[in-house]
């Protein structure tokens, strides 16, 4: 089976516009305000750009979660290929032997395959296997053999599993089940149109309701009704209810954390990201104010790094080694790939460790805990007064 020629492309982080990247690159495409390959940035922004989202989840037999949403998730992948006007290849199959033949046919066709597999059953992810947890992302194959699967997702390093685990993966979930996409390059006409709905889509997002959801749990009422939760004890969905203190209380951090630096991403709640898709759009829409837009949504990603690190602050025990434990699997995925997957099992096993060590022995009092938790009000309030600021101003230059 084959293994596509001088394949270089590991620059895509999160898994609807990583995939798209690396493989538009592959293929040659350029973009054409800069004659270099589609950024992963401009495509993050053409689907929906940045949002806040704010959800917590309890589920019998599972810690708790509290998640931040830091893109548009509604539809984001096929949203931002019809804007760009890219034309999907798609084989979707439930037969096993038919799905082996559709990916060997695309490689041997001289194209990468963007195939949906499941990130739980992916062994460089390094997660025991669990019947109740299934998430299928598009990732890259770029070469299959009898023995192996070449693989490009999130890591800046070849990945590599065995054939057989990437099919086991690929047939976790029946909705995705053995699913193939190819691509067509993006119609160079219609970049302009694709930037400015995806800028609207973001406006709406942050202060009209949602497509889906309450209100409250997306845009700049979500900052507030978060803050309200860490401080307002008696509400509903409280964190004194939801986490209170210990190991409940240490899993929301986990999670919050988690989804601002490594959820798809590399730090700074992707603000770094949508500033960098503005300097873009400034040029394609020819709106110099958006840059000065994408120097707001700059300070709100340093702000966010601020939160980043009151959530799990290096001062205090326990708390300061999640972080790094965090940051650790992160970065060895990212830096080590495959290479890495026995050193990120056992830091995982510490983070399991660190949970069950919290239920007897959190660093902080209950009255600690309730002053801990207003500190962190107010970093997610300073964050929601940097991005009115950025999203009134990205309202003004794009009426303008």
């Amino acid at each position: 089976m084959p293994i596509l020629d001088n394949y270089q492309q590991f620059n895509g982080r999160h898994w609807e516009t990583g995939p798209v990247a690396n493989f538009l690159a592959y293929t040659g495409v350029k973009a054409p305000h800069t004659g270099r390959p589609y950024s992963e940035a401009l495509l993050m922004g053409v689907s929906g750009g940045a949002v806040m989202g704010y959800f917590s989840f309890a589920y019998e037999g599972y810690d708790p979660h509290a998640r931040i949403l830091t893109r548009n998730t509604f539809d984001p992948l096929d949203t931002m290929l019809s804007r760009l006007g890219i034309v999907q290849h798609r084989r979707h199959t439930t037969n096993p032997d038919k799905a082996v033949a559709n990916l060997v046919d695309t490689l041997a066709g001289g194209e990468p395959a963007i195939v949906w597999a499941d990130f739980f059953s992916l062994p460089y992810n390094a997660f025991p296997y669990d019947q109740g947890m299934w998430a299928m992302f598009p990732i890259v194959v770029y070469g299959c053999d009898e023995a192996t699967a070449h693989i490009a997702d999130r890591a800046r390093v070849p990945l590599t599993v065995s054939a057989g685990a990437l099919h086991t993966a690929r047939a976790r979930v029946k909705k995705d089940k053995f699913r193939l996409l190819t691509l067509e390059p993006p119609l160079p006409d219609k970049l302009p149109g694709a930037v400015q709905a995806g800028i609207w889509d973001c406006l709406k997002l942050y202060t009209e309701k949602p497509p889906k959801g309450s209100k409250n749990n997306f845009g700049l009422a979500a900052y507030k009704n978060w803050a309200n939760l860490l401080t307002k004890p008696k509400t509903r969905l409280s964190w004194a209810r939801e986490f209170p203190r210990g190991r409940k209380l240490l899993a929301g951090l986990m999670g919050v954390f988690h989804d601002i630096n490594c959820f798809g991403k590399v730090g700074f709640a992707e603000r770094d990201v949508y500033a960098d898709f503005l300097d873009e759009a400034s040029v394609i829409l020819d709106k110099p104010a958006l840059q000065t837009v994408a120097a707001e949504f700059r300070r709100s990603a340093a702000a966010w790094e601020a939160l980043s690190q009151a959530l799990l602050p290096a001062n205090v025990p326990l708390l300061g080694e999640m972080a790094q434990i965090q940051l650790g699997q992160r970065d060895l995925l990212l830096n080590q790939g495959s290479a890495a997957t026995a050193e990120i099992r056992q830091l995982k096993a510490r983070e399991k460790a660190l949970l069950v060590q919290a239920e007897t022995d959190f660093p902080l009092s209950e009255k600690e805990v309730v002053e801990f938790q207003a500190g962190l009000a107010e970093k997610v309030m300073q964050i929601c007064a940097v991005e009115e600021t950025a999203v009134a101003q990205l309202r003004q230059a794009m009426l303008a």
